[in-house]
């Protein structure tokens, strides 16, 4: 199943980032674009990140989508200023129960595709996501769910050096600023050292409320 994200449905945001027993949270309703993020940057680069993530407990999304994920990548980040990046985790979307577990992946000069992992996911379940730079395979990434490989491998141009994050997100899918209710719990939150794996505890990142 592949579909654009960005152009499922229609949504702004109340999101929660846990590590931990610490908490941030934030509420707006997105940007003149409709989107609304709460990041997690982490101050380093790596050759992976990986999350466990449950869910929204508040679930309220009228228009749009939200999102809880880790990637590498985003707009504006790839070979000569292009979109390149890929991020697994959750997404929510309005009259639909629980969420799905998903991958994006954008590469320069194509549309950013959509695929689903898994659907209806409850909202007290911890997933484990990872995205993930092969060994012996430069710029070759795989996603991984609880532990197993969702994705073939993934070939990102000039990836290394890619900026790794850990965000939640929120569209309001075009209606000037319709809020959409919800937050998602990440723990466990870790980077590799080198690429197929190395991992190494977040313990030093930052979490800026953004609507960018």
């Amino acid at each position: 199943m592949m579909k654009p994200l960005r152009l499922l449905l229609l949504s702004a945001a109340v999101a929660a980032f846990a590590l931990g027993a610490g908490t941030a949270r934030a509420l707006a309703c997105g940007n003149s674009a409709g989107y609304s993020y709460l990041h997690m940057r982490v101050p380093s680069h790596g050759y992976g990140i990986s999350a466990r993530i449950a869910g929204p407990d508040v679930f309220d999304i009228l228009n749009g989508h939200t999102a809880g994920f880790v990637g590498v990548g985003g707009p504006g980040q790839g070979p000569r200023g292009s979109n390149e990046w890929l991020q697994v985790g959750y997404a929510g979307f309005p009259s639909i129960t629980g969420g799905d577990i998903y991958y994006e992946i954008a590469r320069p000069g194509s549309f950013p595709a959509y695929h689903q992992v898994s659907s209806g996911v409850t909202v007290d379940r911890y997933t484990k996501v990872t995205v993930l730079e092969m060994y012996g395979r430069p710029s070759y990434w795989r996603v991984w769910v609880n532990h197993r490989p969702v994705s073939r491998p993934i070939f990102l141009p000039e990836s290394r050096g890619l900026k790794l994050i850990a965000r939640s997100e929120s569209w309001d899918g075009g209606t000037g600023g319709a809020c959409n209710d919800f937050s998602y719990r990440f723990r466990d939150l870790a980077i590799a050292r080198a690429p197929g794996g190395d991992w190494e505890p977040i313990t030093d990142a930052i979490y800026p409320i953004q609507s960018t």
